[in-house]
C-alpha cells in the first residue's frame, strides 16, 4: 500500500448495497411512467418543441393514420368549395340564359316586314316591369294587353324563348280585317272579332263603309268609334257564316245607329240597327232571305231591325 494514496472511507458492504438498490428502483420506477403504454394512442414523432402530447395531430412527423384524416379533411373542405362554386356559376348561367336584355319581335304570317315600334313596345313593356325581363317571370297576358293598347292591329304576342346571349323571341300574329273605312283621310279596317286599328298589313279588304250620312266631320268621328266598327265587324262575321259575301256596308241618309249590308247573293239590301245584337238581326235576316227565295220575291229592302219581325217593301 503506497503511502501517498488516498484512504477510502470505510463504508460498510451492507449500506453500499442498499443504496445501490434503492438507485435501481427509482430509475426504472421513473421510466416505467414516462414510458408507460397507453391504450389507443398513435406515438407520433416531433422535432417541435411545441408538442404537448403525444397523440397531438400537429406533429411534423405524422404517422399513416393521422395523415389519412388530414386528407379526407382536405379532400371534403376542397369538395364543398367547389360545390359552392359550381353551383354560382349554374345559378348565374341561368340567369343570364333567362334575361332578356334585347327583344327581337317577328311575324311568320305577313309578307311585309315589321316596323321597329314594335320592339319599341316590348322594350317599354319591360322597362315598366324590369323583373319580367326574366323569362321565367314573364306575364304574357299583361304583355299582350299592353301591346295591344298601343298596337291594336297586334292579336297575339307570344315568347319563343331564348334566341341568343341576352336576346328574346317574340313571335306576333297581325289581326286580319274583313271590313275598311276611310274617316276623314285616314283608313280604319276592322276584323272578325269586332276590333277596329290602323295598320293593316294584309290585302285591302273587299268590304268597304260608304258613309252616307251626311253629318259633320264631328259627329262623323262618333260614327267611328270603336262600338260602331265592332258591330260591323260581327255582322260580316256572321254573315259569311252562313255562306254568303258582303260587298258594301252603307251608312243611310241622316242616320248614325243603322246600316245597310248588300251582298253578293241578293240583288236587295238589308237594313239593320246598330242598338239591336248583331246575332239575332243576321239570324232573322237569313230566315227572312230564305223565305222569300222560296217565294221567288224580290223586293226594295229587307228590314230586320224589330226583333222578331221582318219587313220588306215590293217594288213600284
Amino acid at each position: 500500500m503506497s503511502l501517498f494514496s488516498k484512504q477510502q472511507p470505510d463504508i460498510p458492504r451492507r449500506r453500499k448495497d442498499v443504496g445501490s438498490h434503492a438507485s435501481e428502483r427509482v430509475t426504472e420506477s421513473s421510466l416505467e411512467e414516462r414510458y408507460a403504454f397507453r391504450r389507443n394512442r398513435t406515438i407520433t414523432g416531433s422535432a417541435s418543441p411545441h408538442v404537448v402530447s403525444t397523440s397531438e395531430s400537429n406533429a411534423q412527423l405524422k404517422s399513416t393514420r393521422v395523415q389519412a384524416h388530414d386528407l379526407t379533411r382536405q379532400r371534403r373542405h376542397i369538395a364543398s368549395v367547389l360545390s359552392l362554386v359550381l353551383l354560382a356559376v349554374i345559378v348565374l348561367g341561368g340567369l343570364v340564359y333567362e334575361f332578356t336584355a334585347h327583344s327581337i319581335v317577328r311575324t311568320s304570317d305577313v309578307s311585309r316586314s315589321l316596323d321597329s315600334r314594335y320592339t319599341k313596345a316590348v322594350d317599354d313593356y319591360f322597362a315598366r316591369q324590369p323583373i319580367e325581363r326574366l323569362r321565367f317571370m314573364l306575364r304574357e297576358d299583361a304583355l299582350q294587353e299592353y301591346i295591344q293598347s298601343v298596337a291594336p292591329e297586334v292579336k297575339t304576342i307570344t315568347s319563343e324563348g331564348f334566341h341568343g346571349l341576352g336576346e328574346s323571341l317574340f313571335v306576333i300574329e297581325m289581326r286580319r280585317p274583313i271590313a275598311g273605312w276611310s274617316i276623314r283621310g285616314a283608313q280604319q279596317y276592322v276584323d272578325a272579332s269586332g276590333v277596329s286599328f290602323g295598320y293593316n298589313y294584309y290585302t285591302k279588304p273587299a268590304v268597304q263603309v260608304v258613309d252616307n250620312s251626311g253629318v259633320q266631320v264631328e259627329a262623323g268621328q262618333a260614327i267611328a268609334s270603336n262600338q260602331f266598327l265592332s258591330f260591323v265587324g260581327r255582322v260580316i262575321g256572321l254573315v259569311n257564316s252562313q255562306q254568303r259575301t258582303v260587298t258594301e256596308v252603307v251608312i243611310p241618309q241622316g242616320s248614325t245607329r243603322q246600316i245597310e249590308i248588300k251582298m253578293k247573293e241578293v240583288s236587295y239590301p238589308v237594313k239593320l240597327l246598330v242598338d239591336r245584337p248583331a246575332g239575332e238581326q243576321v239570324e232573322d235576316m237569313g230566315r227572312s232571305i230564305n223565305w222569300l227565295s222560296q217565294r221567288n220575291v224580290t223586293p226594295e229592302y229587307l228590314d230586320v231591325r224589330i226583333s222578331g219581325r221582318a219587313f220588306y217593301r215590293l217594288p213600284g
